[in-house]
């Protein structure tokens, strides 16, 4: 929808605030930002304002469009895969060894793309925790672990990251993201094999009767609510099939478009019926860490739709025209606006151009967008998320799951500055002169 009228630069002041109430509040208010009420009292005070003020000046549907067609589907899938995953139990603990647990984060990132990023993550995250559970040094586990199974590994189906579910639904083929592979093995590989020896170095500074413990309490691998798995497998379908592309009656109302919300609302509904209950409390199931994902991303979905309008307004005058600035301004975005509207802004930002020069489409197009720019957006939303807790959905998720268990993570700032900007960003720069061009 094309808008008639600009809107003010001032309008974006309650997304920066939003953001930088998550940046600085765990820092100079710890204890009030503990509480998810307050997180939630938080996101509403600047987003009802904001919600307000995009009413009386002509934004109501951008307004209704991201808060019903984006955020409900989006806590809607992130919701059902934490309570399905939430249901399986990984029992069992191997020894915490440097490449065993680098094998664990290869595992997740291989299965981020099958299950998606949220599913994989929070399949994997207890189990890796209680493996390293008798070793005093596994912050750096986590946040590498934010990097592969929460980001980095969803590249190669539209399943594996929202971002690249919106490029399908936008006419990408679904086996296109195969061609992924090399930016997916490349990116990955690298951060594994930092990972590797940033362990072996903090491994050799447990304490040796640590260590030894970690050896000696050893139980075999066994998994409880199997059951879940089905209702997985389902979340898997009804994301990849209902939609306008494989039902065509859902073309005739938008509205159509919430069975597989519904559908993905039943899956959970049953692994909440058929799961035991001490399957969950074994697995220190709760329901906080979803509701901190809630909270603050209905505060950060409203006010950052005046940050998206004003982007679509002035695109043209940002001069982003390449592949390597697609990628880059699409990745500085995705860091801190959330990866999935900056791609499909992005996305329709190419379209615009394409508009304007047809003759782009003659090297190769996807989804009616040169195919260069398409790579563009599509790795830059998907590993870009992990340069932020906000990045992406999971990340919130597997950071207070990891808290909930006493490991004290990093905050907004420290996370940044103390591993994404001087671990990842130099992949991503490389992954770009190499692949982006």
């Amino acid at each position: 929808m094309e808008l008639a009228h600009d809107i003010p630069l001032y309008s974006l002041l309650p997304f920066v605030l939003m953001l930088g109430a998550i940046a600085v509040l765990p820092l100079v208010a710890h204890h009030f930002w503990e509480s998810n009420k307050n997180k939630l009292i938080v996101a509403l005070v600047l987003g009802i304002p904001t919600a307000i003020y995009l009413l009386l000046t002509g934004f109501s549907h951008e307004l209704s469009h991201i808060v019903f067609f984006d955020y409900v589907p989006f806590i809607i899938l992130l919701g059902s895969l934490f309570v399905i995953t939430g249901g399986i139990y990984v029992e069992g603990d191997i020894e915490a060894k440097p490449h065993i647990n680098t094998l664990m984060l290869g595992l997740g990132a291989f299965l981020a793309s099958l299950m998606g990023t949220t599913g994989a993550a929070m399949l994997l995250i207890r189990p890796v925790l209680q493996t390293n559970s008798q070793r005093k040094f596994k912050v750096h586990t986590v946040l590498f672990f934010i990097a592969t199974v929460a980001n980095c590994g969803g590249l190669l189906t539209p399943l594996g990251d929202p971002p690249l579910f919106m490029m399908y639904l936008r006419g990408a083929e679904f086996f296109w993201f195969l061609n992924l592979f090399k930016e997916w093995i490349f990116v990955n590989s690298l951060i594994l094999i930092v990972y590797y020896f940033v362990d072996r170095y903090y491994y050799s500074k447990e304490k040796p009767e640590d260590l030894k413990r970690d050896s000696l309490d050893k139980k075999p691998i066994k998994i409880s609510g199997k059951l879940n798995f089905i209702f997985l497998f389902g979340v898997i379908c009804g994301v990849a099939f209902i939609n306008t592309n494989t039902m065509e009656f859902i073309k005739d109302s938008i509205y159509y478009g919430f069975l597989r919300e519904g559908f993905l609302l039943l899956m959970a509904a049953l692994s909440l019926i058929f799961t035991t209950k001490i399957v969950r409390e074994k697995n220190h199931f709760n329901w906080e860490p979803i509701l901190e994902v809630a909270y603050l991303f209905i505060g950060i979905f409203i006010t950052m739709v005046p940050a998206l309008e004003y982007l679509k307004i002035h695109a043209n005058d940002l001069g982003i025209v390449t592949a390597a600035q697609f990628y880059y301004a699409t990745g500085f975005l995705s860091a801190f606006l959330d990866n999935t509207p900056t791609a499909v802004t992005f996305y329709y930002l190419q379209v615009g151009l394409v508009e304007l020069n047809p003759s782009s489409l003659l090297a190769g197009a996807v989804a009616g967008i040169p195919e260069s720019i398409m790579i563009a957006i599509s790795t830059a939303a998907v590993f870009f998320g992990a340069m932020t807790y906000i990045g992406n959905g999971p990340n919130f998720m597997v950071k207070a799951i990891a808290e909930s268990q006493g490991i004290k993570m990093p905050d907004f700032f420290s996370y940044m500055i103390k591993f994404s900007i001087i671990v990842l960003l130099p992949i991503f720069i490389l992954a770009q002169l190499l692949f982006v061009h």
